[in-house]
């Protein structure tokens, strides 16, 4: 009997431990997000919200790019950038499955019929880069995680590896999905420019700035406006003197008109080619995405890689001086995320009931079909084999909350603006209890890899 009890006892007090060396690093990442909101708080304004808004330029422009380039060009060979394949899938397949939750969300919640488009996106896209990158920085600093010596490199690298696939995402998929409806358009065209001059002002929400700061200066002549559905409905100015002219074209010139016109562009591809020419698909180039390529490029070459990393490369002391400059990266973000909670919710036409659905789609439904994923990706020999890291970041490319990059694409275009500050404050406050309870369980299933 007493040796049941001290099997059982030991049992218990190795539970635990598992528990609490999950519980611990978000529990860190608690206290400094604490902390920026206590700095922050508008009664005390301890730091005004300009010095958040001048850190989160840096952490874009500077921090986050050192990071991405002294852990993933250490890590990645070529060996690497052909077993990693299924990471940039994987956030395909995630926001797939989110997108279809999201119309699940849609037809059960019923959101205001112009907030639809919005919930899919919000509960398809989430935060794959900084929070994930936040999550294993602070994972990796407690000594039992289960992850080996080279935890946080082999961490960071995976993360990063996925930043290209997120930010083609963000300029093609979520940038015309955030397009404002046409019927939303006219009622807002009529008697609402002010709402574009307060979105330039200090009143804009902090999470503008929080994750991709200077968005807003790429407003293009279409960015505020249903553009799709003006080319596509053929009631744009745009689109009508871009189809007069091709129609034109064809009948103007020549002896035979029939067989120019049979040789014109078709009207659809006209159109999608009129879509495509708006889609800013040239801002990808970011300084995040920029190092990402310079990394894989160098980690993939030895010769190059022999000048960058290494004890004896004649530029280490260059990857070493990016390497201190990345260590601010998580303490950065965290405050950031500290500064935009302070803030609290803004009032939003999006309604409890769907506000509710997509978080429980997001942050527990989500998770649980990623589990499956993974496990299936598995079985069929996609991963590489006894990697407990590589498992724990596809699993939480499922489990964060919606990207704080959508609050900046919404006021970049406009539309629900005050609806994505509200869901973005209330998602990452409930991510506290899920993230918890998922890293729990993430720690037991990598165990057995």
């Amino acid at each position: 009997m007493s040796r049941y009890l001290m099997e059982l006892y030991r049992d218990n007090l190795e539970y635990s431990g598992d528990v609490m060396s999950a519980i611990v690093p978000l529990m860190k990442l608690l206290s400094l997000t604490v902390i920026g909101l206590v700095l922050s708080h508008p009664k005390s304004q301890m730091i005004p919200r300009a010095t958040f808004k001048l850190l989160s330029k840096l952490v874009f422009a500077l921090f986050l790019p050192c990071l991405i380039f002294t852990e993933l060009g250490e890590s990645i060979t070529l060996k690497n950038f052909v077993q990693w394949w299924f990471i940039p899938v994987n956030v395909l397949v995630s926001t797939l499955i989110g997108c279809l939750l999201g119309y699940l969300v849609v037809i059960i919640c019923r959101p205001p019929a112009e907030l639809n488009r919005f919930t899919i996106i919000m509960t398809a896209f989430g935060n794959t880069g900084n929070l994930p990158l936040a999550v294993v920085g602070s994972v990796c600093h407690t000594p039992k995680n289960p992850f080996g010596p080279h935890c946080h490199s082999r961490g960071v690298a995976y993360v990063s590896f996925a930043q290209w696939v997120a930010v083609i995402l963000v300029y093609t998929l979520v940038y015309h999905m955030m397009e404002p409806p046409l019927e939303y358009y006219e009622i807002v065209e009529e008697g609402v420019e002010i709402d574009e001059t307060q979105t330039n002002d200090m009143s804009r929400p902090l999470l503008v700035e929080a994750e991709w700061p200077g968005i807003e200066e790429k407003e293009t002549e279409h960015s505020k406006t249903p553009f799709i559905a003006r080319v596509f409905k053929s009631i744009s100015s745009v689109s009508q003197s871009t189809l007069q002219d091709a129609d034109l074209s064809g009948e103007g010139g020549g002896n035979s008109p029939r067989s120019i016109r049979c040789l014109a562009e078709p009207r659809v591809v006209r159109r999608m080619r009129i879509v495509a020419e708006q889609t800013p698909i040239r801002h990808i180039l970011q300084p995040p995405t920029i190092a990402s390529l310079f990394a894989i490029v160098i980690g993939t070459v030895p010769l190059l890689k022999a000048f960058f990393f290494g004890d004896d490369a004649p530029l280490s002391f260059l990857t070493d001086s990016l390497e201190i400059l990345a260590g601010a990266m998580v303490p950065s973000v965290m405050l950031i995320l500290g500064g935009m909670l302070a803030e609290g919710p803004n009032d939003s036409t999006l309604g409890l009931r769907t506000t509710i659905g997509i978080t429980v789609a997001r942050l527990l439904l989500l998770p649980m079909l990623g589990i499956g994923i993974v496990a299936l990706a598995d079985k069929l020999n996609f991963l590489v084999d006894g990697d407990a890291m590589y498992r724990f970041v596809l699993l939480m490319q499922y489990t964060t909350p919606s990207a704080i990059l959508l609050g900046a694409i919404a006021s970049l275009r406009g539309y629900a603006v005050s609806e994505a500050s509200a869901l973005l404050f209330w998602q990452h406050v409930f991510a506290l209890f899920s993230l918890s309870l998922y890293i729990v369980i993430y720690f037991k299933l990598v165990t057995y890899v």
